[in-house]
């Protein structure tokens, strides 16, 4: 199995499901945890040098940052295909406490912390949608983080997929410090399908082919794109879902589309 997949499977005792560090993932910057906490199962943690997007793929909490504010009943979509999402940015050296006041999946977006942020809510008026593609290469973003948003180093976003449609493409990279034309940003990718059974594909290369890896991706799977081009696409009859982390030396998303399939932009 390739090193840059983690299979869905059950929760820890304490709701953890994933958890990506710069260390395990073998990078310098994106880190990324993914619970799955019962009614009144909870967590509290220390941000520490780094500063957190908290998007709740499902469910409603109770989130309460120390030296900031508590918000109840944070959330509240069955699924993550439904409705668009609640979030919380909270910045470096924050203590934060979540509680699940229903059944409720919870990704942590981590990256390295800096400046001075406040902790705030980011609500689904607050997310910019959007249409990008067309005929089977349609998907549909929805901007939780981006770039002209305040933070350090995070870039979030999620991203629907419609059944039998690809996502990620036209195969585009960015792993070059390479300003205006590519910006250097590590990825994850969380994805989830629905009906959950649904199944797709995420491909992730370089030029040289020097990395070339094909997997198949379920419901609840994470991917990591360390570099190279990551296009992935959803079996006809299952709707894709993935919830986006990426970060570098530089909070801009600036990407290469390859080559060889540049002419489909026309």
């Amino acid at each position: 199995m390739s090193e840059l997949i983690l299979k869905n499977h059950v929760a820890g005792r304490d709701g953890l499901v994933h958890r990506v560090t710069p260390a395990s993932a073998g990078w310098a910057y994106v880190g990324f945890d993914l619970w799955r906490l019962h009614p009144g199962q909870s967590f509290d943690l220390p941000t520490g040098e780094e500063e957190w997007c908290i998007v709740l793929v499902s469910g409603r909490c109770d989130i309460a940052v120390a030296e900031g504010p508590l918000w109840h009943g944070v959330g509240g979509r069955m699924d993550p295909f439904s409705a668009l999402p609640h979030s919380v940015y909270v910045p470096w050296h924050r203590q934060v406490r979540v509680e699940a006041l229903s059944s409720a999946e919870i990704a942590v977006c981590k990256a390295p912390g800096g400046g001075e942020y406040m902790p705030r809510l980011i609500g689904p008026d607050d997310v910019r949608t959007s249409t990008r593609g067309q005929g089977t290469n349609t998907r549909y973003p929805r901007d939780i983080l981006p770039e002209d948003q305040p933070a350090h180093s995070l870039l979030v976003v999620e991203v629907v997929t419609p059944s039998g449609c690809w996502s990620s493409y036209p195969s585009h990279k960015h792993d070059q410090d390479n300003l205006p034309e590519e910006s250097a940003l590590e990825e994850v990718y969380y994805h989830r399908f629905n009906p959950p059974q649904g199944f797709g594909f995420q491909r992730i290369y370089t030029d040289d082919r020097s990395l070339d890896v094909a997997m198949a991706i379920e419901d609840g799977d994470l991917t990591l794109v360390p570099k190279g081009y990551h296009p992935c696409a959803a079996a006809h009859g299952y709707d894709l879902y993935y919830l986006n982390v990426m970060a570098g030396p530089k909070r801009t998303w600036r990407f290469n589309t390859e080559k060889a399939h540049r002419w489909l932009l026309g």
